[in-house]
């Protein structure tokens, strides 16, 4: 499982399922292992956090793609790392036991953005959940969403009302499409700007406690 260095939080033990956070644009695996115990206090999962596979000049820190417009990731790098991740997370089923439909994919940002292209993609196995914080649905060329096999998919979604960076209007698109489309979307908004709104937390905890693919009887 080298495909991508990345950080693991066991379950306390064997795990009902697991818990994927993909970091933001210029971090690292670090910045969101945090909230993997936040989100999940009790350890029923597994919790991973993997290091985006690019560098870039004159950007520090990591990145999942190249950025070219919001909402339209640079489509090479994209579809590089979209690759990377997708055979990376076949390593993580294989090596925990988990399989993928037990598996929630979240993010912040550019890891948001990740979140939906590997939860909502044509041909990848449908995730327990997907948690975007401050992302897009991304439109890239050669991969688009397939919202019609993804019906019922549960989907939270946390947004700043003051967000410079991703405008909240790109979160209550994404809310639409996908409430249209009939996944099942949980949907928080807060006066704040490109960041996690701590007081979304316990929120997101609950929506992940109730994931009914993640509740196995001993």
């Amino acid at each position: 499982m080298n495909l991508l260095h990345h950080v693991v939080r066991p379950a306390a033990a064997e795990p009902d399922g697991a818990l994927v956070l993909f970091h933001g644009r210029g971090v690292d695996e670090r910045d969101l292992a945090p909230l993997l115990d936040e989100l999940d206090p009790q350890r029923r999962l597994v919790g991973l956090a993997p290091r985006a596979p690019f560098q870039l000049p004159g950007a520090p820190g990591y990145h999942w793609y190249a950025v070219r417009e919001v909402g339209f990731p640079d489509p090479d790098t994209f579809l590089s790392g979209f690759e990377r991740v997708a055979t990376w997370l076949d390593a993580v089923a294989a090596s925990t036991g988990v399989p993928p439909e037990r598996t929630v994919l979240g993010g912040f940002s550019q890891g948001a953005v990740m979140s939906y292209a590997l939860g909502l993609a044509a041909g990848l196995p449908v995730p327990a959940g997907i948690l975007a914080m401050s992302g897009f649905i991304p439109t890239v060329e050669g991969r688009q969403a397939d919202l019609e096999s993804h019906r019922g998919l549960p989907v939270a979604i946390t947004h700043g009302t003051l967000d410079p960076v991703i405008g909240v209007e790109f979160g209550r698109a994404a809310r639409e499409l996908l409430e249209q489309s009939g996944l099942d979307v949980t949907y928080s908004e807060s006066p704040i700007g490109h960041g996690i709104d701590p007081r979304h937390l316990p929120e997101l905890a609950q929506w992940l406690r109730g994931l009914e693919c993640l509740r196995l009887e001993r």
